[in-house]
């Protein structure tokens, strides 16, 4: 009996028979030539089926298939430079498990189709050959981000899902009924792993957040997933440390890993080989004097106001300087999250840092130094005008046994954007939740 592999393996098994399991992704006949091309999941194959070299049902039947229709294909593989892959399959016969109709053809042809068509039929449009890259390269950014923790001794613990208060700010909360409470979908975990990191030391934490923001950028999910360290006794320093390290692993990993596929979507590698920590460090007020020289000579089209947060065009422009990933620090406190660490060299500044990746891509990271005072964070959880009772426990961490902590929070979902270079987070992710999307 041949082997059953997978296109991805075929070149174990050159001038051997074999069988593999996938669907058909086009066919095209040249006189009594059939040329299918095959998919399942790891690649592309094209087989090659003459006329007078099998039954002439067998022909008739590979001759009527229609696309995306399932099978079983039995062949020998010979070894083509020309070929995608550098292999074709000698077709010996197709067993067909599930024809696709010609009354209801499969909706996604190979030619153009219009962005909202497509995300309609996002359940199909995964099958295509860019999507299955970006996907498979969205898992291998998961696997290192496992790969990257584990080696450094933390302890993956998981936050909930539901949670009685806001994290990030309470205009951005999904509100859920929850029995005679009201609770929320979670905007991030850090608060909760800040309560394992002081049980374990080094802990992250990997799972979905939700945004209720109404931003239709190309930048913004209402679900996306966060993958959030956090390291009792660690500065901001320290943080910033891991961050780059912990991005620059993840680049190498894809490079090494997934060349393939980064071809498949037309990604220039040249500036993801530039990736190396480490990464230049620029602080909040050295920023707004690049923005400011920037408008003076023209670059931007609006002058930037000193003590707002930076916007997507703000952190382009910085980001253009650079050939790898800036680190911009020390933030104004006011546009921040109350639970950041002051800087003690300047109470109005937040010992915080923001990554910007290159090519115009924003904000992939996160980071602070928690607050350490338990008065202070008191008088911060007030200013916020956030339920007191709700972050008691919060609190506690504070007052028994509170140590200088940090860390960090990476979107998944920005990091694939910006390494796979997509217009769009929508490719992302196999089922979009934007402002307009909820199907299917």
């Amino acid at each position: 009996m041949a082997p059953i592999t997978t296109i991805e393996h075929l070149g174990q098994f050159e001038g051997q028979d074999v069988t593999l399991r996938g669907w058909l992704y086009n066919l095209r006949e040249s006189g009594k030539l059939l040329f299918p091309i095959f998919r399942d999941g790891t690649g592309l194959v094209q087989g090659v089926m003459a006329k007078n070299a099998v039954a002439p049902e067998i022909f008739e039947t590979v001759k009527g298939l229609t696309q995306e229709s399932s099978v079983i294909v039995h062949g020998k593989v010979r070894a083509d430079k020309r070929a995608p892959g550098g292999f074709e399959l000698d077709l010996a016969s197709v067993d067909v498990v599930q024809k696709v109709s010609e009354d209801t053809p499969y909706p996604i042809s190979l030619k153009d189709h219009g962005v909202e068509f497509l995300m309609e039929h996002r359940h199909l449009w995964l099958r295509s050959p860019r999507q299955v890259a970006i996907l498979r390269i969205r898992s291998e950014i998961e696997r290192a981000m496992h790969d990257f923790f584990y080696s450094r001794d933390f302890t993956r613990t998981d936050p909930p899902i539901l949670t009685p208060a806001a994290c990030e700010g309470t205009s951005t909360l999904f509100p859920v009924d929850y029995f005679e409470e009201q609770a929320y979908l979670t905007q991030s975990g850090q608060l909760y792993i800040e309560a394992t990191a002081m049980a374990l030391g080094k802990v992250y934490s990997f799972g979905p957040t939700f945004r209720a923001e109404k931003s239709k950028t190309r930048r913004h999910l209402t679900e996306f997933w966060m993958i959030e360290p956090e390291v009792a006794y660690a500065t901001l320093d320290d943080i910033m440390r891991l961050a780059e390290d912990f991005i620059t692993f993840i680049v190498k990993r894809v490079l090494e890993t997934r060349r393939h596929e980064l071809s498949v979507i037309g990604r220039d590698v040249a500036p993801l080989e530039k990736i190396e920590a480490p990464f230049p460090r620029v602080s909040y007020d050295e920023a707004v004097k690049m923005l400011d020289e920037g408008f003076a000579k023209g670059e931007l089209e609006s002058k930037f106001e000193y003590g707002n947060d930076f916007g997507s065009p703000d952190e382009t422009y910085i980001s253009s300087k650079f050939d790898r990933p800036v680190m911009i620090h020390r933030y104004p406190s006011a546009v921040k999250a109350f639970y950041m660490e002051p800087d003690p060299e300047d109470l109005t500044k937040a010992l915080c840092v923001d990554v910007l990746a290159p090519e115009g891509y924003g904000e992939v990271i996160g980071g602070s130094q928690r607050m350490g005072s338990y008065e202070r964070l008191l008088e911060r959880i007030k200013q916020h005008e956030l339920p007191e009772d709700a972050f008691q426990w919060y609190l506690d961490l504070r007052k028994y046994g509170g140590v200088p902590h940090s860390g960090f929070g990476m979107g998944l979902e920005r990091a694939v954007a910006w390494i796979c270079k997509l217009d769009h987070v929508r490719e992302t992710i196999p089922f979009p939740r934007m402002l307009n999307r909820m199907y299917p």
